[in-house]
């Protein structure tokens, strides 16, 4: 059985989440409690040397340890329903967003968070390493999340998605960055109407509720 280390309070986890039920990959679940810091222990570090979830174990025994090696991974095995792509303009579309979503909204609100919650004093960054924080680079995330939220109203001004034709990966980073904004104290405000009426959109489906 396909097994997904997850973490089910933390937004990376649940990007990998939203893509397995996409793609209706069957899978058990174990959950890492990384705010008692589990990830950080020798067991999990057996599995996982980069402490991080997600990680996908397949049957196969390969471990997948980050959302870009899982969601490639569940889009070659399951191709229907496409994520990232049918023609190969619409998946450099789709794969450009992508990218630009989460060095301009993940990326920043992780800055913002991690370099201001004393809950994460040494743990500026994610992964093996503990880094101090730097209080100016929180500062700046603040500011880069704004500029998000309006990126993405007027990309959404005039279609449903994010990128390409349908729902794709695109679509479940910004949802996940929009979703998880609300833990710097960012909301999407009234005058984003088209993010707004794009989430509540996304929200209707059912993978949306894991």
């Amino acid at each position: 059985m396909i097994t997904l280390y997850d973490c089910a309070t933390a937004p990376s986890p649940r990007r990998a989440r939203i893509v397995l039920a996409e793609k209706n990959i069957p899978h058990e679940t174990v959950q890492v409690n990384l705010r008692s810091g589990e990830h950080m222990g020798d067991a999990f570090r057996a599995i996982n040397p980069q402490c991080t979830v997600p990680a996908l174990r397949l049957d196969s025994g390969e471990l997948l340890t980050d959302n870009a090696g899982i969601a490639a991974w569940a889009e070659a095995s399951v191709p229907e329903p496409p994520l990232m792509g049918r023609s190969p303009i619409e998946k450099a579309e789709i794969a450009s967003w992508q990218s630009r979503i989460e060095f301009e909204g993940l990326y920043a609100i992780a800055e913002a968070l991690r370099n201001a919650n004393p809950a994460m004093a040494s743990r500026a960054l994610p992964g093996p390493i503990n880094y101090e924080q730097i209080p100016a680079l929180a500062e700046r995330g603040q500011v880069r999340v704004q500029h998000f939220f309006e990126t993405l109203d007027q990309r959404l001004a005039d279609r449903d998605f994010i990128a390409g034709d349908g729902f794709s990966i695109a679509d479940i980073t910004a949802i996940i960055c929009v979703d998880f904004a609300r833990v710097i104290k960012q909301r999407p405000a009234e005058r984003h109407a088209n993010l707004l009426r794009w989430h509540a959109a996304l929200a209707l489906r059912p993978s949306m509720a894991l």
